[in-house]
Parts: C-alpha cells; structure tokens; sequence
C-alpha cells in the first residue's frame, strides 16, 4: 500500500506538456530541433534543459531523455529533453556529409543556446542548468565554456541582453577532448566535426572542452566510471584537473565500476552508480538551486 501511495504521488508531480519547436517564429527553420517539456506540479526551483548522449549522431531519447526529465520534474524542476541537431544515421553509415554540409558544429550549441533562449523567456528569472551524457556532456561543456559567444544571432535571433550561458552544468560520463588521441571519442569527434575532422588540428583544439575552461565558468557536476567501455574515463581526470587549475566550483564523482549509457535507467545501475541522482539534487541544494 505505501508503495503504491509513493507512485502515485510520484505520477502527480510530473506533467507532460507539448513539444516546444524552438525555431518557430524565427527565419531559421529547424522543424525537428524540439524540446520535450515534464512540467513539475507547483512551483519549480528552476529549469533543467536534458541533452542526451549519441556520438554527435543520433541521441537516446529514453535512458538518457524522458527517464531523466521524469527523476528531475519529481524533483521539483521543469525539465526539458533536448533533440538538437546530430549528423544522423544515414551519415554514420554512408559519409555523406563529404559532399554535402549537414549537421556538424556550431549547429548543437545553437540549437542549445536557442533553447536557454526560449526557456528564459517563458519562465523568467528561473535559475537554468544543462545536463548533458557522453556527447551530450560535451555539449552541456559547450554551453559554459563558451557561454558569451552569441551563436543564435548566427542563425538569424536577436538574444539582446539576455545570457546564454547556463546557471549550472551536469556532465554525467562527457566526452571532453577532440584533440588528445589517447582519449578522444572519435565518433564523437567525427559527429561534431565533420569527415575529415582528424587532420584539422586548431578545429580540435577549439572544441576540446579541457582547454576552455575559465574561472568565469559556472559550478559543475561532473561523473564517470573507471570501467567505462564507451568514452575513456580520462576525459573526466583531465576536465577535473582544468576546473581545479581555474578554480571552478565543481564536484567529481569517479566510480569504480558502472559503465556508460545508464542515465536514470535503475535497471544499469551498479551499487556505485546508484547513488548518483541523491548527490546531484544534493549538490544542487546546496547551491540553492
């Protein structure tokens, strides 16, 4: 019976609305950049835009999407999950962007910053963080490292005096460098970059989270596993050592064991990974957020 009780409540506090279409309205037409709204009941505490992982080429909608969104609206935040631009499938398999443009950078962190954008319109003063999973870390990273660099007047809207940079950012195991070959992601790479992003050092190095890094950078929540089969876990040592060396607030959780690609999905977790959502709304409490 308690259990039943605690679903119920937990059914209650979530509300799913309609999907915001970002670009509408605006000369950039980007029909299938959405974001998927998990209004919290009441008053929120603020707003947690979700951007899932995928190698820059697809994303996982579920694990690391609605699942998150539904955690964080039980929270007491307004989540939104973030389908932004990705090279896609038919380019994985085929190149295809060798002849034609595609979706490659500054497409995503335009898609995000237009999402910080809208959000900050709708919901005022609200404090606004971005969590991000293995690309989508890096993407979150984007948005704090090079958060005074207007990208949405590229794609034709006015941001004015609004910020466009992030209260707060959650890397959950991020892809971090383009540039250091013992641990770059290269299909993260190649998503983000392009066909032939390998020989183009300065573009590497543009886009290599660990040497943007700046104390102006707002506190970060930063996890990953030794084990992880996926992205190497160096990533995450040599972010933490850049946010050290700047003096970013930041808190790093380093497990043991865990993996990748388990988001808020209970059923990958190991007894070291699930404990991950309790410290990070605690780490946002003790922010205030």
């Amino acid at each position: 019976m308690n259990r039943l009780i605690i679903v119920i409540s937990l059914l209650l506090s979530v509300q799913t609305s309609a999907q915001i279409r970002i670009w509408d309205g605006t000369s950039h037409k980007e029909e299938d950049v959405v974001l998927n709204e998990y209004k919290t009941a009441g008053q929120a505490k603020g707003s947690i835009i979700i951007c899932p992982g995928g190698s820059y080429f697809w994303h996982d909608m579920k694990g690391e999407g609605s699942k998150v969104a539904e955690w964080l609206s039980s929270e007491g935040y307004n989540a939104y999950v973030l389908k932004y631009r990705v090279a896609g499938t038919f380019d994985f398999i085929t190149r295809f962007r060798r002849v034609a443009r595609g979706s490659r950078f500054p497409d995503m962190i335009c898609d995000l910053q237009r999402s910080i954008q809208v959000i900050r319109d709708r919901n005022g003063d609200q404090y606004i963080g971005v969590m991000g999973f293995s690309a989508g870390g890096h993407l979150a990273l984007m948005s704090a490292a090079f958060g005074e660099t207007d990208y949405v007047t590229g794609c034709g809207v006015d941001s004015g005096s609004m910020s466009l940079k992030p209260d707060f950012i959650a890397a959950i195991y991020p892809v971090v460098t383009m540039s250091n070959n013992n641990y770059v992601h290269k299909r993260s790479r190649r998503g983000l970059l392009g066909e032939d992003a390998a020989g183009n050092q300065a573009l590497q190095d543009s886009l290599s989270m660990e040497k943007h890094v700046t104390p102006a950078m707002p506190p970060v929540f930063l996890l990953n596993c030794e084990d992880d089969p996926t992205v190497d876990w160096h990533n995450s040592v040599i972010l933490d050592s850049a946010l050290t060396a700047e003096r970013v607030p930041h808190k790093y959780l380093r497990f043991k064991s865990g993996g990748h690609g388990f988001g808020a999905d209970r059923k990958k977790y190991t007894a070291e990974t699930g404990g991950w959502q309790k410290e990070f709304i605690k780490w946002l409490n003790d922010y205030g957020y």
